[in-house]
């Protein structure tokens, strides 16, 4: 027999299945932290040694990545004092609070960068990928406005042939219409599905209006619990 004595609701005498945890304020409190310029590299002898989860921002020189790092630390000129003119082809790694390191990887894509310039990033990117036992997930920036293009697709394929995990978070999401919008996450989400380290989830942002920046705090939050890493507590203060 059904109880529903107390409180009107029914009770079976089972425990309720655990709720998934919201982390929604626990993202908002990592990013709250302090975040600083760590180090930057230019080569593979260059990059620090392996402390804490990394996470990583790569995309297209114009997609807008110092941007959506501003907005997502809440710092204005944080990823901009860094690139500063001859770190542009440079690794740029910066602590959270003490809790990971965000990596501004360089731009590709851009047309008046030379192909030795274009070999060197890619060689540094490899160097990078290769046995960084640390890195916990690449966080692969596109422009809404366009999606996926051939040299995404080509980091996309060095990313599942290194087997290391990566998310498509689309930024500028306020410039197209809601229809072309929808059109080019559908779009998306089917490039990614049969690609073997990409993740399923497609975050949708914009710098600009704030869009979508509390669910990328809370993506990054969950990703660092589900890694271990102690997080401030997601309620109160």
């Amino acid at each position: 027999m059904i109880d529903t004595s107390d409180s009107g609701a029914p009770r079976s005498g089972a425990p309720e299945a655990p709720s998934e945890p919201d982390y929604g304020e626990t993202g908002r409190k990592v990013f709250a932290r302090e975040a600083a310029f760590r180090t930057a590299a230019d080569k593979s002898e260059s990059l620090p040694p392996m402390q804490g989860l990394e996470i990583a921002f790569a995309g297209r020189s114009n997609v807008g990545k110092s941007s959506l790092v501003n907005a997502l630390t809440g710092r204005n000129a944080l990823a901009r004092t860094s690139h500063t003119p001859g770190r542009t082809q440079q690794l740029i790694f910066f602590d959270v609070g003490g809790l990971f390191t965000l990596v501004d990887m360089p731009g590709y894509g851009y047309a008046a960068v030379s192909k030795q310039k274009v070999a060197a990033w890619t060689q540094l990117v490899r160097d990078y990928l290769r046995g960084r036992a640390n890195l916990a997930r690449i966080l692969l920036l596109i422009d809404a406005r366009h999606g996926i293009k051939p040299n995404d697709s080509e980091i996309m394929d060095m990313l599942d042939k290194a087997a290391v995990s990566y998310q498509i978070v689309l930024t500028k999401a306020d410039a197209p219409k809601k229809a072309e919008l929808d059109a080019v996450i559908a779009r998306t989400g089917e490039l990614i599905a049969r690609r073997p380290a990409a993740h399923p989830r497609v975050l949708v942002t914009s710098s600009r209006s704030a869009e979508g920046i509390s669910e990328l705090r809370a993506a990054i939050a969950q990703l660092l619990a589900e890694r271990g890493v102690a997080l401030p507590a997601g309620q109160g203060g």
